[in-house]
């Protein structure tokens, strides 16, 4: 049997409450135990980990990446994408289905998940809610679910038809799977690139208002109230990296009357305003588009007060070429994988006091819960043996050329993070070490 010690490092395992000094063993890709310190200095291993100093943590998981493989490998790969995922700490990513051909098919699944495709990590799908993710008939949830779907999203294009959706929330519910909901409504944001307001004012550019997020984060929400009336279900919307004050306090309100919504944020919306964009820098456009300081501030109160249920990247590669032209041109999306840890625990820990198993548990029992991947997201005996190591106090600057991704759009290319990734280990194996 393959076994694995780490021990003397500080073990952060919010799933079972977990926060102390602990050596873990790892054996034949599981957690085999956990104990006090030397507790397993008898025990024969095939090797050892001194994490002296560090956190010992469920690996992260990433619920919401583009890895560009089918149809757009210049961008990404799925072995590149997931070879940057445990660099940054991560164990396990979702991936959605804008792919060429849109993934909204057991075939394309399969695909995607073949062990052919070379993962690093452990790889999942959420394949498109409606064919080609048009919006107008939904694919096949109950044969997707069976080859390993974790939900259904149409992802950047909403599901604006009230029936379509309805019909999304009444399958998925059936089959006790979230639909993950990109909430923007076109009518009002139609040829907008940017948050309205006095940035877009300045640039010349047509904004993009926050109530185009909410109007459907409310839309949907009713939805979830009628099916619960009329269809003795209980459907789960999840709402994707959610970036204003007043889809937030919509969600809030919804969580309140017992509705199943759940949110995201993306550490680009906690981290930055719409001011970074300065003088037209592409690497700040994304959708939804970086938004107001008062929406940032709204993000953390959401992620402190437990109304965002997850941290997720949104990671979105896009090649050199894609970015450096006119910004109305340059397509939407940053790369975010090897700066989220990073930027979380520098913005949320240091500067906003989270803890850091509130911290962890944001990027791993509670996206495991949401997606219910029961194995993983803890540390507890019988789990996964998927861990994450890191030096919580380590500063370093992100250096985008030297990304493991394949492409290198990010606006935090020089920015400080904090804690620095040692090592990242699935299923037993190191997959990345520092």
């Amino acid at each position: 049997m393959s076994t694995t010690l780490i021990r003397n490092g500080h073990v952060i395992d919010p799933a079972t409450g977990l926060d102390a000094p602990r050596d873990l063993l790892l054996r034949d890709g599981l957690i085999a135990a956990i104990d006090t310190p030397n507790a397993f200095n008898s025990v024969e291993v095939a090797e050892t980990i001194d994490a002296a100093g560090r956190i010992v943590a469920p690996g992260l998981i990433d619920i919401h990446v583009h890895l560009r493989e089918p149809g757009q490998t210049w961008k990404e790969t799925i072995a590149t994408g997931t070879r940057a995922a445990a660099a940054g700490g991560f164990t396990t990513v979702v991936a959605m289905p804008n792919t060429i051909p849109v993934n909204d098919s057991v075939a394309t699944q399969a695909w995607m998940l073949d062990a052919a495709r070379n993962p690093a990590i452990r790889l999942y799908a959420m394949p498109a809610a409606t064919l080609s993710s048009m919006g107008e008939h939904l694919s096949d949830f109950e044969a997707l679910a069976k080859a390993g779907a974790l939900g259904f999203t149409d992802d950047g294009k909403p599901i604006l038809r009230d029936a379509v959706m309805r019909a999304a929330l009444v399958a998925a519910a059936r089959l006790g799977l979230p639909v993950s909901q990109h909430a923007e409504d076109p009518a009002m944001s139609n040829g907008a690139i940017i948050n309205a307001g006095p940035v877009a004012f300045r640039l010349g550019l047509r904004g993009y208002p926050a109530e185009a997020e909410a109007r459907i984060v409310n839309r949907d929400i009713a939805l979830l109230r009628e099916i619960e009336r009329d269809e003795n279900l209980r459907p789960h919307l999840h709402v994707q990296h959610v970036s204003t004050a007043l889809a937030l306090e919509a969600i809030r309100n919804a969580k309140a009357q017992g509705l199943q919504v759940t949110c995201e944020a993306a550490p680009h919306h906690f981290a930055l305003t719409d001011e970074a964009i300065g003088d037209f820098n592409t690497n700040c456009k994304m959708n939804p588009p970086l938004r107001s300081e008062s929406d940032r501030q709204a993000v953390l109160a959401g992620l402190i007060d437990g109304t965002v249920d997850c941290i997720a990247t949104d990671h979105a590669p896009h090649a050199r070429h894609e970015k450096e032209v006119e910004f109305e041109r340059a397509p939407n999306g940053i790369t975010g994988i090897e700066t989220s840890l990073g930027l979380s625990l520098r913005i949320l820990h240091r500067e906003h006091g989270m803890s850091l198993s509130r911290v962890v548990a944001l990027m791993s029992a509670a996206p495991a819960g949401l997606v219910k991947l029961a194995n993983a997201g803890s540390l507890a005996p019988g789990k996964w043996a998927d861990v994450v190591i890191f030096d919580p106090s380590a500063e370093w600057p992100f250096d985008s050329a030297a990304s493991l991704s394949k492409s290198k759009n990010t606006p935090f290319d020089g920015a400080t993070m904090l804690g620095k990734v040692k090592a990242t280990i699935v299923g037993g194996s190191v997959k990345y070490g520092a």
